[in-house]
């Protein structure tokens, strides 16, 4: 064997670990993005299904005889502000993350107040509509926690496998960044008041 050519023979068998280095990364980081798409599709679809019942559930109360029209009129606009504040999954930042998050909060907010509201119409909390409605906005809560921590742990294995060395030297190349948690909504940290009106 001739001495010029094992440097050759070395030289190829490096290039082609690195090709195959590099094309097993994307394909894999590749896969787990499409795994965080489908995940934050998820959310979208929750959120997506608690706006429509809102919306029942407003037209359900607005029937109520002398009912607070200022209360009604905040859910619709948190409603209305919500469904505007959309994110595209393949290039979701921190800061998009945060304004969807305080976009979905308010709506939260102005439904609770809406139910609380509610408490003192005895008409209304023994309509049938609405109890349902109620109960399916109770289930609909619990399937957003569902697809928001399922979102979490879809990004997880992305984040790992981007950020982590030498991986994180490809990431750039391929325009693969790390996306941002769901963290808890503003405010979630502190106690809730409970207090009871016997007046």
């Amino acid at each position: 064997m001739k001495k010029w050519l094992i440097p050759v023979i070395v030289i190829v068998v490096i290039i082609f670990g690195v090709y195959r280095w590099a094309v097993g990364f994307n394909n894999n980081a590749v896969k787990l993005n499409e795994n965080v798409s489908e995940a934050w599709g998820n959310v979208q679809t929750s959120y997506q299904r608690r706006n429509d019942l809102i919306g029942n559930l407003v037209n359900t109360v607005k029937g109520a005889a002398d009912f607070e029209k200022g209360t009604l009129t905040a859910v619709i606009e948190a409603r209305s502000k919500a469904t505007q504040t959309t994110i595209d999954p393949t290039n979701i930042t921190p800061e998009q993350l945060k304004q969807f998050n305080e976009a979905q909060g308010g709506l939260s907010s102005a439904l609770s107040r809406l139910l609380v509201t509610v408490e003192r119409y005895p008409e209304l909390k023994a309509n049938e509509n609405f109890l349902k409605l109620q109960d399916e906005l109770t289930s609909t809560e619990n399937t957003i926690q569902t697809a928001r921590t399922r979102y979490n742990e879809a990004i997880k294995p992305f984040n790992n496998h981007v950020k982590t060395f030498p991986n994180s030297i490809l990431a750039g190349w391929f325009n693969f960044e790390g996306k941002p948690y769901f963290d808890a909504e503003a405010g979630a940290e502190k106690p809730v008041d409970v207090e009871f009106d016997f007046n």
